[in-house]
Parts: structure tokens; sequence; C-alpha cells
């Protein structure tokens, strides 16, 4: 059976690593190159997931077309960045333009585009003349849903949040959107609006109104006809209808705007898809660009052939559990990197400020490959009241504590060498929050007299990885709430007794693996590095939340010190 073609939407892709991925990503001389390796490892992922190396990279010629401005002069004018020459790419992904066209060329992957078009029109042409071809478009644009017709074998791929992919056929419009195919689609996609590319819809008329009028009415014409008439079926209130007529023609325009060239010269694209990588050409690109890991990864998705590559990446780790696959899943599923051998961390206390809280209970729960290995707890006697509060929270009283916990002076000298022989050897540690458990495990060894200041705990402290701040790095626009009942639910893991101190390490570590599975960045990164990368995370992240809690509270703080929380 011939494997499907798969269409990119490329700009759309190199977009998405550029901004999903750290600007410290960079060749050796220093030049950004996240977006060039995040789209190189989305197409070794494609090329897995379809199991097809007949691809096809399509380009913007013109992102701001011409007979488009002219319908509607709004049309993504609010993204141009350079007036003077009406671009909207960041100098440092322009930069990067030329090694992800070389790459793409060198691997034999056909770079598609038509002067005077975007890329939308480019695919466009290709679904509609592709007649019995199977084609897969891979594209972030809902806009390219519309390009599910009746008599098409074609499905729009779209990557999700949390590293996760959607696939939408014709037969999938119905319950996704309550549309019948993808004119329709584009009907309500016109009257909801789409304010990234500047098309306007009707104000009131969001996707599921529009979706009961199209299904109702059939096309915008019926639509803009029924509210002349005055008709009060499928959602059309009088402010509605009143909306509709005073916008009708931007609606129209709207609808014109987002419909696809389809009949561009493409045939020349689609017969050299599947073209011979040049793997001399190959290794020259990574060697000159750092990226001789994610070179390697697709040349073996594309050859099916393991390939041997000299690295000097510049986040090569020189610690036995890095290997070839650079920390992503190895070829028999299991992780590799630093999610191959780490151990996950939670303390319960008894209050929430960390520089005071006395430690209840704690649990240090082992992943090797993948798997959960035996955990080590401790129940802790903490020589003071819990408080009532502190109690519900975790449910343990002072009289369990003191009746079967060890004092503190016996628990924290064994948590503090647990702790301590991660470091010797090589494994990260990982926690939700874990600045917290840190801050209270370095404010009780101060106590104790085991630690002379708080910052000695870093002395010996292993690599450590924070779900709350690499969750938020890696998916940052995600809406709702990031505690870890929220990421567990997220990401699909199990956390039924919330809380409790094995639960919570438990829930963190099968967090990070997700993490791990859904991000070959953060899982390539070795762990020193993304050790490194957090404290420049966590204070840009606390920055930015301050910066959004003053605009009601003027002297909100938000702490951005990470892995301690340092006293003022």
């Amino acid at each position: 059976m011939t494997p499907p073609l798969l269409v990119l939407d490329t700009p759309a892709l190199y977009y998405r690593s550029f901004h999903g991925l750290p600007d410290t990503i960079r060749s050796p001389h220093g030049r950004p190159v996240n977006a060039a390796k995040g789209l190189l490892d989305t197409i070794s992922q494609l090329v897995t997931r379809w199991g097809s190396r007949r691809i096809i990279a399509v380009m913007d010629a013109d992102w701001r077309p011409d007979f488009r401005t002219a319908l509607l002069p709004e049309y993504k004018a609010h993204r141009i960045t350079d007036p003077a020459r009406g671009t909207e790419t960041p100098p440092d992904l322009e930069a990067q333009l030329p090694v992800i066209f070389d790459a793409l060329d060198a691997f034999g992957i056909p770079i598609a585009e038509v002067p005077g078009t975007e890329a939308d029109d480019v695919i466009a042409s290709i679904v509609a003349q592709g007649g019995d071809e199977d084609i897969v478009v891979v594209s972030s644009d809902r806009d390219l849903i519309a390009l599910l017709e009746p008599g098409r074998r074609v499905c729009v791929h779209r990557p999700r949040t949390g590293g996760r992919w959607e696939t939408m056929a014709l037969a999938d419009l119905p319950a996704a959107y309550g549309v019948a195919d993808g004119t329709a689609y584009r009907a309500l996609a016109a009257l909801r609006g789409d304010p990234s590319d500047g098309i306007p819809g009707v104000p009131g008329i969001g996707e599921k109104t529009a979706a009961k009028l199209v299904a109702g009415y059939g096309g915008l014409d019926a639509i803009v006809a029924a509210a002349q008439r005055g008709d009060k079926e499928h959602g059309l209130s009088p402010r509605r209808r009143e909306n509709i007529l005073a916008h009708a023609d931007s609606v129209r325009a709207g609808e014109q705007v987002m419909e696809g060239l389809t009949d561009l010269a493409v045939s020349d694209f689609v017969a050299a898809a599947g073209g011979e990588p040049d793997t001399a050409r190959i290794a020259e690109l990574g060697g000159q660009w750092g990226l001789e890991r994610t070179i390697a990864r697709l040349l073996a998705a594309l050859t099916g052939d393991d390939v041997e590559v000299r690295t000097t990446e510049r986040v090569r780790e020189t610690t036995e559990h890095v290997d070839e696959q650079g920390g992503r899943p190895a070829p028999n599923g299991l992780p590799t990197g630093w999610a191959a051998d780490f151990c996950a961390f939670d303390l319960e206390t008894t209050g929430v400020d960390p520089h005071s809280g006395r430690i209840v209970s704690a649990a240090l729960v082992p992943f090797v490959g993948g798997d959960e290995g035996p955990a080590r707890t401790w129940l802790v006697d903490p020589g003071v009241e819990i408080p009532e509060a502190a109690q519900r929270v975790h449910g343990i009283s002072t009289e369990r504590a003191r009746a079967d916990g060890e004092p503190t002076a016996v628990a924290l000298p064994q948590i503090m060498d647990a702790v301590r022989a991660l470091s010797a050897s090589g494994t990260t540690l990982v926690g939700h929050n874990i600045v917290y458990d840190l801050t209270v495990l370095a404010a009780e060894a101060v106590r104790a007299g085991i630690l002379p200041s708080p910052d000695a705990l870093l002395t010996d402290l292993p690599p450590v990885l924070d779900t709350l701040v690499v969750d938020r790095q890696v998916d940052t626009y995600r809406r709702g709430p990031r505690t870890l009942g929220a990421l567990a639910q997220h990401y699909g893991v199990s956390l039924e007794d919330a809380h409790d101190a094995l639960a919570d390490a438990r829930a963190a570590g099968l967090i990070a693996l997700a993490l791990a599975r859904s991000s070959p960045a953060l899982a390539g990164t070795p762990a020193a590095a993304l050790h490194d990368q957090q404290t420049v995370w966590k204070r840009e992240q606390a920055a930015s939340l301050q910066e959004f809690l003053r605009r009601k509270r003027p002297t909100a703080v938000v702490s951005g010190d990470w892995p301690l929380e340092r006293l003022d």
C-alpha cells in the first residue's frame, strides 16, 4: 500500500518550534537554532507516526497576498512587526530560515511555494488535485479544516497542548464542530471570526451559535437572508440578526479570504516527494549548526537505519544515561537521558511557609527505564503541634505523628543522605513546585545543625527538574491552574490520594515522564543544563505573573528564586 503524502504547513510548524523551545538552543557559534531543531524533530515524529517518507514542505511565498488584502485590508495586518519590509518574522527566526531550507533540501524534501500565494493555497491545490491520493495535512492552522470535503482522502493532523496531536477527518466534523463538511466549517469560521488572522466575524456570535446557524440555514447567503426576513430559529435573536446584517459584507469577505486556491501548478512538488537524502551534506550541516543528533534521528526515520553520528551538540551530557537518541524514547519505547533514571520527591509539612514549616512526611520514588521502583517513605514527628489546617490537607494528626513517626533528629539525616546520594549517582531529583520542598529541607537542616546555611544544600544537590516550572515553559499559554492535581489530569496521570507524600511524589514522576515523551527537546537536554535553564525560566515566569497581579494589586510580589526560596 502506498504510504500517505505528508503535506507540511512548514511556517506554522517552525513558528511553533521557535516559540515553544528555549532560545538557549544554539549552534556552536552562538546562533539560535531552536526553530530548526524543533521542525526537524517534528518531521522525525511524523515520519515514524505515518510510516511515510513522502513529504512536501510547503512555504509562504507571500504571507499577505494582494488578492486577500484587497478583499480584507485588515487580513493579518496586526502581525506586521517591520512596516518597512512588511514582515512578521522575528529576527532570530528569520536568521534560521536558511538553515531550515538547506536542511530540507539536503534531506530530499521538496520545498513547495508559488509566487504571490500562501502555504494554505499550495496545500489546498495539492489536496484538490490529489485524486485517490491519501494525504495528511500537518498544521496548527484551523482554516485548513475547510479542506475536509466529500470525495477527498485527506485528514488534518494538528499539534495540541502537552505534546499531543489530533487527527481530524471529514467524519469527525459533526462531533467536533457541529457542521457536515469543510465548506460549512468555513462559513462557521467566518461568522465566529479569527483575531489571529484579522478576520472580524460577527459580534456576539461564537463557535456554537455559528454552528447552529450554519447547520440550520446552510451557507452565509442563506443566513443573511434569514436575518433579513426576521427569522427566529437556530439562535437568531433580534440582536444577532442586527449584527449579521451590519457585518454581512465583512463576513462574506472573511469567508472568501479563508478559501484556498485550488488551481496552482503543484504536480512537480508531488512528484518530488520521497527524494533521497544527501548524507554527506546532512552531516556537514549537522556539524555546522550543532544539530548532529537531530539530523541523525531524522535520517534514521527516513532510511530505517540506525545512524551513528559523532556529536558535538552543546547539550550533550557525558553520562552513561545519554545515548544517541538524545533523551528521546529509545526504539524499545524506554526513556533515555535524564528520564531514564530519576527520583521523585515530596514533603508534607506543618504549614505553608517553607522557612518555618516542619517535615511531617517524606517520600522518594525512583523511576528507572520508565518503571517505578521501591519507594522510601518517612513519617516524621516534627516535635511541634501539627495545625488543624495542615491535618486537613495531608491527614496526619499530631497524635499519629508522635505515636508512629520517627523524631526529626532521626528522620532528617536519613532524608538528607538519600538526597545527597542522588547527586553522587548522577540521578535527577524531580518534584512539583519543588522549590517549596527543598526550602523546607534546607531550613530544617539548618535548625538541626546539619547545614551551616540554607544555600549549603546546593553544594550536594543533584540536578533538579520542577514539573511546575517546566510545564509552564513548554506549554506557556495553556489556560487553567498548574497544581499537581491539574497537571495529573492534563497528562492523564492517576492521583488518587493527593497531599500524601508518596502519592504526590509518584504523580510528579509520572508527569515528568509525560513531559519527556511530549517534548523531544526537553528529553534531549542534559539534566545539568536543564537545571540551569529552570533558574532562568522561573525568574521570567515570576516576573510575568507579578506584572499581571500588579494590575489589580500594585504591591504584589512573586518570588523568582529557584531551586531555593531565600529569605528577604
